[in-house]
């Protein structure tokens, strides 16, 4: 049995079907990329991924802790002159730093939470410090970008334990980057960076700056706030940071 392959009276010939269906869904996406625009959207925007708060994560760094306090301290030109020396750039002056204490009173460990520039947002995450300034733990807090998270992973996470101040703690050196994330693999390095140099700097070798070595509800210096790990974070902490 054969057919005829010419198109019957009055109808479209398959290219000319073709061009209408490709012209029609030109037509409906310019339509759509109109639509978003005029409410905002753009190509690659999405919603924050918030995957800790202040005060889940301080609670999780310093679930053992008898205690969790903060310091606010302003970093002078010493200060920002040494840790400059570190970074390759001085860091804000005002600066936030979290520790737990155990029951004694010593010192389990130091925190920072802080922000560094991604590809074209800010990546928010946090910094837990061991007492003799090594990186213990490091979670990506919120994640702003439309790729790249990736970098929360502990697969990637997990190589800042153990990293000083003294490390180069930088991708393609000592840190190896996620691949398809390299802006966020090398943003969060720096952000983790930072906060090992400023913990080193303040609370290790700044004496003048240590907490005290049996801080309690009743003799807190003063810009310190002390409250059981247990209990609400929330009435110890300072309001939030500036992106760094």
């Amino acid at each position: 049995m054969t057919f005829n392959s010419k198109p019957l009276d009055g109808a479209c010939p398959r290219g000319a079907r073709a061009l209408v269906r490709a012209n029609a869904r030109r037509l409906a996406i310019a339509s759509l990329l109109y639509l978003a625009a005029a409410l905002g959207w753009s190509p690659g925007a999405r919603a924050e991924a918030v995957y800790w708060t202040r005060i889940t994560v301080l609670k999780s760094f310093f679930a053992t802790s008898a205690r969790v306090t903060y310091k606010q301290v302003t970093l002078d030109a010493a200060d920002r002159a040494a840790i400059a020396k570190q970074l390759g750039y001085a860091p804000p002056p005002e600066q936030t730093i979290y520790y737990g204490l155990d029951a004694a009173g010593h010192v389990t460990g130091y925190a920072m939470i802080g922000q560094q520039l991604g590809q074209h947002e800010p990546i928010t995450f946090a910094v837990l410090i061991d007492p003799k300034g090594r990186a213990e733990r490091v979670e990506v807090m919120v994640y702003r970008e439309p790729y790249g998270d990736e970098v929360r992973e502990q697969r990637f996470c997990r190589q800042f334990t153990g990293k000083t101040a003294a490390d180069p703690v930088r991708p393609g050196d000592d840190i190896v980057a996620i691949s398809g994330a390299s802006i966020s693999s090398r943003s969060l390095a720096i952000g983790v960076k930072r906060a090992l140099a400023i913990v080193e700097r303040v609370m290790l070798h700044g004496a003048g700056h240590r907490p005290a070595a049996h801080a309690s509800a009743g003799d807190a210096s003063a810009g310190d706030t002390v409250a059981r790990a247990t209990g609400p974070v929330a009435a110890t902490t300072p309001p939030a940071e500036p992106t760094q």
